[in-house]
């Protein structure tokens, strides 16, 4: 037989002769004879399937279907969700026993295991801020400072007086939120070495020493905090980023 002058010419005009479909970039669409891949893609859009896998037989026959689901699914009630979706979107009836299903554990999104991780680290710290007040002192030009921090479930506060001066309120910081730690030590000891405020990297930062003491061990432990809100703030974080993980190493079991 011989095709009509249009499918032999197809510059004649007249329809061109069937061929393979192209998409919208101008690449070849990868070969998918028995819409597997259309059918992969549609169980995985099932709510609690995380995975799916169709096999076919060389006729284009579905001889498994493979899914992977969260835990906590009931399997019969899955797998009639996944007869009905392949027979109401793609009009194929799959006998229920080619269906196979594996269920993981709680799968939780990457954001939240990573909430979880931080949060339990927090937890695990050795002392953590709670609170900074700054309020008039009791004489003209002084101003006091009351730190609270908590530390193995337990509370403690300290108040310092110093006069208003950046420098002094640095070191009043400093020295109410170390006087906090050494409450909160049970069997160890902190004492204020200095506090000041530095300028590195096109940035302010307030630095501290504290002598840490505990049994026969003296050390000199340095922390740094960046200006942010306050400078009275940044030195009481400077306190707990010098002390946090030597106490640490000192909490009780």
């Amino acid at each position: 037989m011989t095709g009509s002058p249009s499918a032999r010419n197809p510059d004649s005009g007249g329809p061109r002769p069937a061929g393979p479909p192209r998409n919208s970039g101008g690449l070849d669409t990868a070969p998918d004879p028995w819409g597997v891949r259309r059918a992969e893609n549609l169980l995985t859009s099932l709510e609690g399937v995380l995975s799916a896998r169709v096999v076919t037989t060389p006729l284009g026959e579905v001889s498994e279907v493979h899914i992977l689901a969260q835990s906590g699914l009931q399997p019969k009630q899955l797998v009639r969700n996944i007869e009905s979706a392949l027979l109401a979107q793609l009009g194929l009836k799959v006998d229920h026993r080619k269906i196979s299903i594996a269920q993981t554990a709680e799968v939780r999104p990457i954001e939240a295991v990573e909430r979880a991780v931080v949060r339990e680290r927090s937890l695990r710290r050795a002392a953590l801020f709670e609170s900074l007040q700054v309020a008039p002192g009791r004489r003209p030009h002084r101003v006091t400072l009351t730190v609270t921090l908590s530390f193995g479930g337990k509370t403690e506060s300290a108040e310092e007086e110093g006069s208003d001066t950046p420098r002094s309120k640095v070191e009043a910081a400093a020295r109410a939120a170390v006087t906090v730690m050494d409450k909160l030590l049970a069997d160890d000891s902190v004492a204020l070495e200095g506090a000041k405020i530095i300028d590195a990297f096109d940035r302010e930062f307030v630095i501290v020493g504290v002598q840490g003491l505990g049994g026969r061990e003296s050390v000199l432990l340095m922390g740094t905090a960046e200006i942010k809100e306050s400078a009275e703030r940044a030195a009481v974080f400077a306190v707990l980023d010098a002390t946090n993980r030597w106490a640490e190493a000192r909490r009780p079991e």
